[in-house]
């Protein structure tokens, strides 16, 4: 069964999905993948959304994915049992995953039953397409990227953020844009949707 926890920030949300583990963070082993940071001088995000996972009691492994093959991240993410895809820029992310094969790859373990953690851009990441967003990242970031189509783990588009004031008008252009074309999800900072199966929870 897929299970997927997408956040906003997952820093603030990640007590809730401790709730829902059958076992103790300390018996879960997380790849935690920092890339979509990259483009960013500031990625004090990045560090907030590793301490609290290392604070909680989670294994943690740094995996970056960008220069890597597909041969390099199988091996490294072998016997993980939590992916974890951190902030930043999701069509750089998005670039990355496509060009590592880092994409597929996730898509296979989490049918495999690898839960996945999306903070921001790594729940964005998982979606049917980018195409909604790019008023919020720039695509510029991903030069080599041709097209907006995301990873189709999920069926929805996250908007993650929802109601922080310098967001707000392109967040309102985007749902009146996209009503008729793709089903948006809005997630605050303080908000996590879970998947798991066909269900969807909104905590």
């Amino acid at each position: 069964m897929k299970r997927l926890f997408l956040t906003s920030v997952a820093a603030e949300t990640l007590k809730e999905f401790v709730k829902i583990l059958p076992k103790l963070p300390k018996d879960y082993t997380v790849a935690f993948i920092p890339t979509a940071a990259d483009p960013y001088e500031n990625k004090s995000f990045v560090e907030e959304d590793r301490s609290k996972l290392l604070e909680l009691g989670f294994k943690v492994v740094d995996v970056d994915i960008k220069e890597k093959t597909e041969e390099q991240l199988l091996d490294e993410l072998a016997g993980i049992d939590i992916i974890f895809v951190a902030g930043g820029n999701t069509f750089y992310l998005l670039e990355k995953s496509i060009e590592s094969g880092f994409g597929k790859i996730v898509k296979n373990l989490v049918e495999q039953g690898v839960m996945y953690i999306g903070s921001s851009a790594g729940s964005v990441l998982v979606g049917p397409t980018l195409e909604p967003i790019q008023t919020l990242d720039d695509p510029k970031k991903a030069p080599n990227l041709k097209s907006f189509t995301g990873l189709n783990i999920v069926d929805f588009v996250v908007l993650p953020h929802f109601g922080i004031e310098k967001y707000k008008e392109k967040q309102e252009e985007i749902l009146e844009e996209y009503k008729d074309k793709v089903k948006i999800i809005t997630l605050t900072d303080k908000q996590a949707i879970l998947i798991e199966g066909n269900n969807q929870t909104i905590l």
